[in-house]
């Protein structure tokens, strides 16, 4: 099975790591060829290990390509049965080069 492409997750609802640690959810509504894209009815997920984590709206939000660490769809189904007021985690670092 091959990877899915940002063409086939079009209007489908995706998980964008940054490369400065952040963690975006939302349905993907457009993108480039230098990877900026496009989220529609996204929030962050702030995580921390002394309580749950926490999501921050975002409404409509576009991030640039050269922050965009990586792309991926989500399992819906999955992602609702997850109570994230229990997952405890430590916060994601920066990405350095």
């Amino acid at each position: 099975m091959s990877a899915p492409t940002l063409t086939n997750m079009l209007d489908a609802r995706v998980s964008v790591i940054t490369n400065d640690g952040r963690h975006i959810v939302g349905t993907l509504r457009g993108f480039d060829q230098v990877t900026n894209v496009i989220l529609e009815d996204c929030a962050e997920r702030v995580y921390s290990s002394e309580s749950g984590v926490e999501e921050a709206p975002l409404g409509v939000y576009m991030i640039r390509g050269d922050n965009v660490a990586l792309v991926g769809p989500v399992d819906e189904e999955l992602d609702a049965e997850l109570d994230l007021s229990e997952t405890r985690a430590p916060p994601l670092k920066a990405i350095k080069f």
